[in-house]
């Protein structure tokens, strides 16, 4: 069955040595709230390795039902004063000290990628997950994941990588995709990284998508201890004190 699920993908700017503290607040306190009172589910929450991107910041991605729960979830968020769901205000409030903002995008997944409930069922996770940003000629964002899905996962499966999502930005030209690799150990991403310059076939993949790729950044992403990859099932009100 097609995945027909909308995404919320947010880069978080965090302050000081909240990293940890601010993971802990999305997971185990917002959350369950979130699957509650909109039918949200969490896909992921990540540490951005700092040696790989900016820092420190954190990676949250969250999955809708569809747009029209989306949509849902957004009139429920934007009833308050400050556009903020006044139901959530001691929950901002606390955010705040973990956090000074982010940048947020929506997502339209490929329709062969996995749900975060397949995926957890699947037992797929990583030690650590490489995330790639990908800007693409206007209008070629499907047919880069189309590519994705024929050559890339195969390729990265040589290397013990599995293919944890393959979204492309809503709202824009068609023209950025996201997809998100599973990586089973260090090592591997090791061998995964060589294989960039050692591989004649992974090289020939990355030579033959430069027709429609304009720019690729790809960052090293790790498991928050509540992360649904981690621990293969959706945070609870009991995660609250772990």
């Amino acid at each position: 069955m097609a995945n027909e699920r909308v995404y919320i993908h947010e880069f978080i700017d965090i302050i000081g040595h909240n990293r940890a503290n601010y993971m802990h607040h999305m997971a185990a306190n917002w959350s369950p709230e979130g699957q509650e009172q909109r039918n949200q589910l969490c896909f992921g929450i990540w540490a951005v390795l700092g040696s790989t991107g900016r820092w420190p910041e954190v990676v949250n991605i969250w999955e809708h039902e569809s747009w029209d729960g989306l949509a849902d979830s957004f009139a429920v968020e934007s009833v308050g004063k400050g556009a903020q769901d006044p139901t959530l205000e001691a929950w901002w409030a606390k955010a705040a000290e973990f956090r000074r903002g982010g940048l947020d995008r929506i997502l339209e997944p490929a329709p062969w990628t996995r749900t975060i409930t397949e995926l957890c069922q699947a037992g797929v996770r990583g030690e650590c997950y490489a995330h790639e940003l990908v800007v693409v000629r206007n209008g070629t964002a499907d047919e880069f994941l189309e590519r994705v899905r024929d050559e890339a996962v195969a390729l990265g499966a040589r290397y013990g990588c599995q293919l944890a999502g393959a979204w492309k930005t809503a709202m824009v030209d068609d023209d950025e995709c996201i997809v998100l690799w599973a990586i089973p150990s260090w090592r591997q991403w090791a061998a995964f990284e060589r294989a960039h310059s050692d591989d004649v076939e992974v090289r020939a993949w990355r030579m033959k998508a430069r027709d429609i790729v304009e720019s690729w950044q790809r960052i090293l992403l790790v498991d928050a201890p509540l992360s649904p990859f981690r621990i293969g099932r959706q945070p609870t009100r009991a995660d609250r004190s772990s």
